[in-house]
């Protein structure tokens, strides 16, 4: 993808789902901070709203837009609605991702199937809506996955099959789009390591106890810069902490060992507290987990 150009920052219209808090959040701000148009989407709607019109206030120009990514008529709805705002796309952001705590042979089928909705099929929606408008005028096409999509948490089972899902579905999109098509679009997989933002609060909680991810933990502004590097130079993938380079290499290269590894972070993602809201934001939205603007938490990758 050298040949292909994308614009500066501050000449973008960039599309963030999942915007409400985490990496979403800290990724609008940033590109609204740089210059760039910003339309912020989640399923918390007066939260978004919130964002945006501080964005406006200070000077930078946003919208929101009440989305979820698990229905495609409201990812169409998203795509339709910064055209008519802005006009166009440059950057499209696959972010909105929630989790389940809970051993996998105690997960109902009927939430494993609901965070598959989200966490996969939402990136489906998303890169099927927008590819037509990127085709058309070029830019770029990003979407979080996580040091799980080659690693592996457990208690975190089936957030990790969703995100080794979707490193599938974009390395296979990526060789379709550049390669094949030699379409004018960037695809691009960040994988970060634990980061910390309000993830554990917003996953539904099969524990006894409240959940947490083990740190050390990344602020998620290094995501969103490596989401906006990513933006204005092509780039096939990025691993965001050192713990990510270390954990997806041992899981590749030492199976066995990574195996142990693992095993070993099961009793880190637990704090010694009783679950606080064990339904999480698998099936609502969050807009009562934290006020608008909160990025950190207590340790998480992405949310919505």
């Amino acid at each position: 993808m050298s040949e292909l150009k994308l614009k500066p920052i501050e000449e973008q219209v960039v599309v963030v789902t999942g915007a409400s808090s985490g990496i979403g959040l800290a990724t609008a701000q940033l590109a609204a901070e740089r210059g760039a148009k910003v339309v912020l989407g989640a399923r918390s709607e007066s939260t978004i709203a919130e964002i945006a019109e501080r964005i406006n206030s200070t000077g930078g120009q946003a919208i929101a837009v009440k989305c979820d990514v698990a229905d495609r008529a409201q990812v169409d709805n998203l795509v339709q609605m910064a055209l008519q705002h802005f006009g166009r796309i440059d950057t499209w952001v696959n972010n909105a991702g929630v989790s389940i705590y809970g051993r996998l042979d105690e997960v109902s089928e009927k939430d494993s199937r609901q965070l598959f909705e989200t966490n996969f099929w939402g990136v489906y929606h998303g890169c099927l809506a927008v590819l037509p408008q990127l085709r058309r005028t070029g830019g770029a096409l990003i979407t979080l996955g996580s040091e799980v999509s080659e690693a592996i948490v457990p208690l975190q089972g089936m957030y990790s099959a969703s995100k080794h899902a979707v490193k599938g579905f974009i390395d296979a999109l990526r060789v379709e789009i550049e390669e094949l098509d030699k379409a004018p679009v960037s695809i691009t997989l960040i994988q970060p390591t634990a980061t910390d933002t309000p993830f554990p609060h917003h996953a539904r909680n099969y524990m006894d106890s409240e959940p947490k991810l083990p740190g050390p933990l990344d602020d998620p502004e290094d995501v969103a810069e490596a989401i906006l590097n990513a933006a204005v130079k092509p780039t096939r993938s990025k691993k965001v902490g050192a713990m990510s380079k270390v954990n997806t290499a041992t899981a590749k290269f030492a199976p066995h060992l990574g195996d142990k590894l693992s095993a070993r972070q099961a009793d880190r993602q637990q704090y010694a507290e009783s679950p606080r809201r064990a339904g999480g934001t698998l099936e609502r939205a969050g807009e009562l987990v934290g006020a608008a603007g909160q990025v950190r938490g207590s340790g998480g990758r992405e949310a919505d």
